[in-house]
């Protein structure tokens, strides 16, 4: 067994060099396939949605991109990033398209460039990135006042979608002549809006996108969903058709609802799961159709469950733009690989985006020594401040834009001027205020460790941010301590070193050398 050690790890580093290399050549060159997928959204729990708890679905396209417009469609150039297309009740636009479609980023995080995400989230701040999209997306079809102010114009939902909820996509690879005949459909037909929430609604949308490249791989769950299609069956029916057709190269990724004030997300549920969860339906379902609870409850039990966390889990990817990770190529010194040593490359890719429960418990603990730290030096005044940092920090300031869509936090009444950056590009730019950064920094890491599955960020986000924080530490120290007059921060230099230490990644934790290579996922950001 010791003797086979030095082999498996050489072929094991051959597999990383060859996954990088293949991984710039994707970035380089046209894939040879690309990927669809269902895109579905958390439910907001606003509206009808607090009775059904469906949420939202769409669907994303690697290789499709808009064609100057959010109703027009063409395939990618080099470097773009892909879309979303989705319907919604009324996109609220000049005219009742039934469908629009926005890249990819602009979608997740209301920005073109990942690189200019926001950090918070909050109702001021989703609304400025809407207003920029608006002015230069959607200037020749939203003209009228119902589409430029009205809150129903459902348009807005397309711009920023995790600053209000979590999303989860589950991807399967296609062709170009797939994607070409997609195209060809969508931009000959009539964009005439049709919605009708029972049997023409978003999932049912999805369904047919879907049917363009894998015919009967959407199917509405009739028995759990009273006789409709739901986001939750989409993506349940696509994830059981991939699992009977491995050439699909099934993934999963998870896009998480930025922290902030916004009201979190909840998880999809299908019609039965929501009656056998729901305690709003507990009682009237108990009083007027006592008769039906064993039947609900069978048919969730027996044939409604999908869990789509779980299948994260187990198919999760930060890569959307194919894989080769099926094949035993030969390496450069003579290597062969094999598709076990692949599979556990594959295996510990999924690890590292996950992320472990000792990895998890290991931030945690790194992350109470920070704040310990940062309550010493007067940067928070205790534990409890933050989960009021950005309630507190939004009560006194405006929101503005910049033209690549990054947001600043401007205090009101401040001489000199005072704005803290809240995107990942412009948190540490040196007109960004030291102190302010590094509380929105420990607020958020902080709501991330405390959030369930389904709401915290992959591991590879997270030591992204925790990069982010470790950076912006020095600043944060230094600007409480010339607020309160203090020469030298109160604390020991054995303190500083420990908190020093707290924030570097550890060592069991720090990333492999495999860092997958994505296109339009989280682990692209700086």
């Amino acid at each position: 067994m010791l003797a086979r050690r030095p082999l498996r790890s050489k072929n094991l580093r051959a597999s990383a060099a060859l996954l990088l290399v293949l991984g710039l050549a994707d970035l380089l060159m046209p894939p040879a396939h690309a990927d669809a997928g269902v895109v579905l959204n958390e439910s907001l729990d606003t509206s009808v949605a607090r009775i059904t708890g469906s949420g939202h679905s769409a669907v994303y396209l690697s290789r499709i991109c808009p064609d100057n417009s959010p109703v027009k469609m063409r395939l990618c150039r080099p470097g773009e990033q892909g879309s979303v297309l989705s319907n919604y009740t009324t996109l609220g636009e000049d005219q009742p398209y039934e469908w629009n479609i926005v890249p990819l980023s602009v979608y997740l995080y209301g920005v073109e460039d990942p690189g200019d995400r926001p950090l918070v989230s909050s109702k001021a701040i989703k609304a400025a990135l809407e207003e920029r999209y608006r002015d230069k997306y959607l200037a020749a079809i939203c003209t009228e006042q119902r589409c430029r102010t009205g809150k129903s114009a459902e348009w807005r939902e397309m711009v920023g979608a995790t600053l209000e909820r979590s999303l989860y996509m589950f991807v399967v690879k296609t062709s170009v002549k797939q994607d070409r005949a997609l195209i060809a459909e969508f931009n000959s037909l009539p964009n005439v809006n049709h919605f009708n929430g029972i049997t023409r609604n978003c999932a049912d949308f999805t369904r047919r996108v879907l049917d363009t490249y894998y015919p009967g791989a959407v199917k509405p769950d009739y028995l759990n969903d009273f006789l409709m299609t739901t986001p939750k069956a989409a993506a349940r029916s696509l994830t059981h058709y991939a699992e009977k057709h491995p050439e699909s190269e099934f993934r999963v990724l998870h896009f998480t609802q930025v922290p902030g004030t916004i009201k979190r997300s909840s998880e999809c549920r299908s019609g039965t799961e929501q009656l056998y969860h729901s305690k709003k339906l507990v009682v009237p379902l108990a009083v007027f159709a006592w008769q039906g609870v064993p039947a609900v409850a069978a048919s969730y039990a027996i044939t409604g469950r999908f869990n789509p966390e779980h299948q994260f889990e187990a198919h999760a990817s930060a890569e959307a733009a194919g894989s080769a990770g099926n094949q035993s190529p030969e390496i450069g010194n003579g290597s062969t690989v094999s598709v076990q040593e692949l599979a556990a490359e594959g295996s510990l890719e999924r690890e590292t985006i996950v992320g472990t429960n000792g990895e998890w418990k290991q931030y945690q603990d790194r992350l109470d020594a920070a704040v310990d730290e940062a309550i010493r030096n007067e940067v928070i005044p205790d534990r409890i401040y933050l989960k009021r940092v950005f309630k507190k920090l939004g009560e006194s300031s405006t929101i503005s834009v910049d033209a690549n869509g990054s947001l600043w936090m401007n205090f009101r009444g401040q001489q000199p001027p005072l704005r803290v950056g809240i995107s990942a590009s412009n948190v540490f730019a040196v007109d960004s205020d030291g102190q302010f950064a590094y509380q929105i920094m420990l607020a958020r890491m902080a709501d991330e460790l405390r959030s369930p599955k389904h709401s915290r960020e992959t591991m590879l986000d997270f030591k992204q941010d925790w990069t982010l924080l470790a950076d912006i530490r020095g600043r944060g120290l230094q600007t409480a301590a010339e607020r309160s007059a203090q020469p030298e921060p109160r604390h020991s230099t054995a303190d500083t070193s420990k908190a020093e230490s707290s924030l570097a990644t550890p060592a069991s934790a720090a990333a492999p050398t495999i860092q997958p290579v994505t296109r339009g996922g989280h682990s692209t950001l700086p």
